[in-house]
């Protein structure tokens, strides 16, 4: 009993390797395309910060204080001044052609208010269309102005005779000891190739499963599949998904040494619980893709509704905007994703380093993703055999 059955999967096997290597559509949706996304994803943020952002300037003021100013800012990391403006109308209309994402303003007469303690006032714009490119500036330009700020009320302390210590004491009154957990680089590149790799790779899983099962009703073979497979459609799709399987679990092990062993992104519990998780959510997204197939018997619906779960995913996750900040029902429609626990498995056990019984409910949510399919299969065994194609 046993044997007849491995024979028949080993059959289906064979014969779904067959049906790979004769469409490159497999070959490019399982290595050539995961391939190219974590390339292109993590040399994109190669520098985990984006550097040396275009920012403007007008100072009509133009003394030696504010020239310092400006020299203090294009030191920054992110900030480089690429450019001097007579008028704030020049400045806002070069950052509206795209020429530079802030402008610094200082007006003129600053030095002399500052001077006279008269509180001068210097505004600056940022183009917070460009989130990241936005909010980093204005963390910089901010920064310049309270210590243009500082820098001038020491002076006016020392001038008063106040000591060091007593100027700092007056203007920092507590110091701020800050420490970044877990990315102290505040890379980018850490967090969103670690949410968009497996999510890319786990929306292709979604496609090819749905093509494959799909395209045997289309082409008008799927009798011969299931008289492989003895009409057991566990057997049937045991070995028709095998060799995705291993394949797609290959791709996901691959960014997994990628991503902590070649780039040494931090990954506080090893590797092998990162594995672990890669291998659930293949399973998971295959079950998934199998799910939708059986939940909607057409080849064009099930991958147009497979393609819309894979894409709000990102979004719903929780890696881009904190699920806790979310409405109430959107937090209970997260959990109906895979990518979500996946992510939490990923921050609980790369990123903090936890014992996988702090993550038990994550992997937990996966097995349950596996066990999808068990609640449509006689419908899909239905579908298979019995329901037309339909374009």
């Amino acid at each position: 009993m046993i044997r007849g059955t491995l024979h028949r999967i080993a059959l289906l096997t064979k014969r779904e390797l067959k049906e790979m290597g004769s469409r490159p559509l497999y070959l490019f949706c399982i290595i050539i395309a995961p391939l190219f996304c974590y390339i292109f994803f993590t040399t994109l943020m190669g520098n985990g910060l984006p550097t040396d952002m275009p920012v403007g300037v007008v100072d009509p003021d133009n003394t030696t204080t504010t020239r310092n100013i400006i020299r203090n800012l294009d030191a920054f990391q992110q900030t480089q001044i690429t450019a001097h403006y007579p008028t704030v109308t020049e400045a806002r209309e070069a950052m509206q052609r795209g020429e530079i994402y802030a402008f610094y303003y200082i007006p003129e007469g600053t030095t002399e208010k500052t001077l006279s303690s008269r509180q001068p006032t210097v505004s600056f714009y940022t183009n917070n269309s460009l989130l990241i490119a936005g909010s980093l500036l204005y963390k910089d330009l901010r920064t310049m102005s309270e210590l243009a700020g500082g820098a001038v009320g020491r002076a006016t302390l020392y001038a008063k005779g106040a000591t060091e210590n007593q100027a700092m004491a007056f203007l920092q009154p507590i110091v701020i000891d800050a420490h970044a957990l877990n990315n102290p680089w505040l890379n980018y590149s850490v967090y969103l190739c670690n949410a968009i790799l497996p999510g890319i790779l786990m929306l292709l899983i979604f496609m090819v499963t749905i093509y494959s099962i799909g395209s045997e009703v289309k082409n008008g073979t799927a009798q011969t599949w299931m008289r492989i497979a003895n009409n057991n459609i566990n057997m049937a799709l045991t070995g028709k998904l095998l060799p995705q399987t291993i394949l797609f679990f290959i791709m996901a092990a691959f960014y997994n040494v990628y991503l902590y062993g070649y780039l040494h992104f931090p990954c506080n519990s090893g590797i092998f619980p990162m594995l672990l998780a890669a291998l659930l959510m293949v399973l998971a997204s295959q079950a998934f893709g199998i799910f939708l197939y059986g939940l909607f018997p057409a080849l064009r619906l099930a991958l147009s509704a497979a393609s819309l779960w894979g894409v709000v995913s990102f979004s719903i996750s929780g890696f881009s905007f904190p699920v806790m900040a979310m409405n109430p029902a959107l937090q209970a429609l997260c959990n109906l994703f895979p990518l979500r626990h996946y992510f939490l498995i990923y921050v609980d056990q790369a990123l903090n380093g936890y014992p996988m019984a702090y993550a038990w409910e994550s992997y937990i949510a996966l097995l349950v993703f596996v066990m999808l399919p068990l609640f449509i299969l006689k419908r899909l065994h239905k579908a298979i055999l019995y329901y037309p194609y339909m374009p």
